[in-house]
Formats: structure tokens, sequence, C-alpha cells
């Protein structure tokens, strides 16, 4: 079985500077030989001591993460849920929002059962 993880910016620069977490979980992953859960998109960036970054605009990510990459699963900081609020119900009905409120438990959320 070969597990493939795609690593993509989908923020405004697309500089891949939030990809973090993202990259944390896969190599977690792969050290651990389990997979993630399959069509899910990790939000959140990680500064030099470990910490979570702040995430902007959450709502426009998840709704990018739904309507133009299929996304069923959206992983983000719980800092961040309050931007949420605004989702439109057709994005809403469409995606499973899980929160972490550090790196591991974004691992343990992440993980497939």
């Amino acid at each position: 079985m070969q597990d493939l993880t795609l690593l993509l910016a989908c923020d405004a620069a697309t500089s891949g500077s939030a990809l973090g977490v993202a990259a944390l979980l896969a190599l977690c992953s792969a050290l651990l030989e389990k997979s993630l859960k399959g069509g899910m998109v990790v939000v959140g960036g990680l500064n030099l001591g470990g910490s979570i970054e702040p995430v902007f605009n959450a709502s426009t990510l998840v709704e990018i993460a739904v309507k133009k990459k299929g996304a069923a699963h959206v992983l983000m900081p719980i800092s961040a849920r309050k931007q949420l609020n605004d989702l439109p119900d057709d994005v809403l009905t469409k995606v499973t929002l899980f929160y972490y409120s550090d790196p591991r438990d974004a691992l343990i959320k992440g993980l497939a059962e």
C-alpha cells in the first residue's frame, strides 16, 4: 500500500509559509506508518518554538478547500473557530470540521482510524 500526501499552499500568497502543521503530520504519519484521513485539508502554520500560528481568513480557506479542492474534512486550529460563523450553509453541509489545540492534538485527530 502506497500512501500519497500532497502539500499545496491554498493561502492568498501561495507561498507555502503556513504548511508547518501539514508537513509535521505528513512526516509523523510516515514515521508511524499510519495514514492520515483521506480528503483532509490541514490548515495552520508552526513557528520555530512549535506554537501554532494564527490563521487569517479561515472561512475563505474552508470555502476554497470544499468548493475547489473537494475536501471532506478540514483540520484547523481552535483559535480560528470564531471566524467560521459566516460560512455558507452549502459549504457547512459538505465538510466536517476538526479543531486542534496543539501539534500533538492535530496528529491524533488527523490519523485515520
